[in-house]
């Protein structure tokens, strides 16, 4: 049996078997798939692709084995971020070290053949960068570049992180770096989600100490840029990270890696007008032992065409 029947089976199975609420049953007769990058642990064996028809169920890709590898000595592939720009071609960024001034990333046209990996040190202006975390990478119509946004902390400083930007219109050269949002804390994992005809959102770690946070708040702008504003209280429990925004239905699902044991697991919660929220993880299945990841529609036909890899070891 090869995975495209497997995927159509458990699809059938979690019809059948799994609670599905009428937001579920709707966004099953919607066209396309969504598309789950993330790593597992050690952070060095690649990213992973599972693939969703509902948004709520998420079965792995190439028979859960590695989709991409590192190509680099000490390279590591964590905190992925996968988009599709103007020209339709698929961008990745993500966390190439621990520690230092570099990020990944690597293009392709179909998701099946890539670029070369390449080490941006995005924040070679600055010789006291200790770390760039957790890139993401946004389309800004109206200036026609990229936006980069990532948390980066300084060696000399006891603020701890912040969440930093830069502009490119090619991912060659790229704009001086500078601060995209400082909340006065401690903030790490920026993600930005927007509606049309609504106002952006960033959803974002709050990684005070003290008191202890490490929780999920939401900042709401009038542009990409913001300025953030109405920063709401936290929208899920402590030791959570890694946010990621989606539509299903008429609700917005917002996925983090809670990771901490003895409950290591992604989890998620929901909300239909960004001020209550609900646990939707029991709603959801995702594949066992991932870590932070991104999620994007993709097309039926992409999705086919991504059901037919299966490497041999």
């Amino acid at each position: 049996m090869n995975l495209s029947s497997v995927f159509r089976g458990l699809l059938l199975l979690a019809a059948c078997f799994f609670p599905v609420c009428a937001q579920q049953a709707a966004a099953q007769q919607e066209h396309g798939a969504w598309l789950f990058a993330y790593f597992k642990e050690p952070g060095n064996q690649g990213i992973y692709l599972a693939l969703s028809r509902d948004g709520y169920h998420y079965t792995p890709l190439n028979d859960g084995k590695p989709w991409l590898a590192p190509t680099q000595p000490g390279e590591l592939m964590r905190d992925v971020f996968l988009t599709r720009g103007p020209d339709h071609l698929f961008h990745m960024v993500w966390t190439w070290n621990w520690h230092g001034n570099s990020l990944g990333y690597a293009s392709s046209p179909d998701l099946l053949a890539w670029s070369a990996q390449k080490q941006i040190a995005i924040m070679k202006d600055f010789p006291e960068t200790n770390n760039v975390w957790a890139p993401e990478t946004y389309w800004d119509a109206k200036r026609k570049q990229w936006l980069i946004i990532w948390s980066s902390s300084m060696k000399d400083s006891k603020a701890g992180n912040r969440i930093w930007s830069s502009f490119t219109s090619d991912f060659n050269t790229f704009s001086r770096p500078a601060i995209f949002f400082d909340p006065g804390y401690v903030t790490i994992d920026a993600s930005i989600y927007h509606q049309p005809h609504g106002p952006y959102r960033m959803v974002f770690k709050d990684q005070t100490y003290d008191p202890l946070c490490f929780q999920e708040r939401v900042a709401t702008g009038p542009t990409l840029e913001g300025p953030w504003q109405h920063i709401s209280g936290p929208i899920n429990e402590s030791w959570s990270e890694g946010p990621s925004v989606i539509r299903v239905g008429n609700r917005y699902m917002v996925y983090y890696d809670h990771y901490r044991p003895p409950r290591a697991r992604y989890e998620s919660v929901a909300t239909a007008d960004w001020k209550h929220w609900d646990d939707a993880t029991a709603e959801t299945s995702l594949p066992e032992h991932c870590k932070h990841g991104s999620f994007l529609k993709i097309s039926d036909e992409e999705a086919a065409r991504l059901l037919q890899r299966q490497d041999s070891n």
